[in-house]
């Protein structure tokens, strides 16, 4: 079954990650201005423009025809944040929970944000990890929590 969808863009996926809660505060990423519109990358291969732009990768972009690239930075609220890992699951299973199309996401703490942000952006990215840690009835039902849809 082919299914065809519009094309998605860095307002799509922020409008999806935007209202997620803070596992430790009362508030939204958004809020906490752990999540920006502007650290969001969208490359969709759906995308005519992109698709058909003669550049050198159009033979790869045909080959993943379907797939969503997304790439998204976050700042956890403080630099030694412990929940940073957990952040970045709530962001990747919103997305893979919302978003109507496959794709693949990869997630990084902005750069000088803090202090082991090169140790938790591969933990973050290894399936293996993320895997596991959903495998864990706690941080399962964390996620779960933070993800939840409320009436705004």
């Amino acid at each position: 079954m082919i299914m065809n969808y519009n094309v998605i863009d860095k307002i799509d996926v922020f409008d999806i990650i935007r209202h997620i809660k803070d596992p430790e505060f009362p508030k939204t990423l958004e809020e906490l201005k752990v999540v920006n519109e502007d650290w969001i990358t969208v490359i969709d291969n759906d995308d005519t423009n992109h698709r058909d732009s003669g550049n050198d990768d159009n033979n790869n972009n045909i080959n993943n025809k379907g797939y969503c690239f997304i790439k998204i930075l976050f700042q956890p609220t403080v630099p030694h944040c412990h929940l940073a890992p957990t952040i970045a699951l709530c962001i990747r299973e919103k997305i893979k929970e919302y978003l109507p199309k496959r794709s693949k996401i990869e997630i990084y703490i902005k750069p000088g944000t803090h202090q082991t942000e090169d140790e938790i952006n591969k933990q973050i990215n290894d399936k293996e990890r993320i895997i596991a840690a959903l495998e864990n009835p706690e941080i399962f039902q964390l996620v779960k929590k933070c993800i939840k849809e409320e009436d705004y």
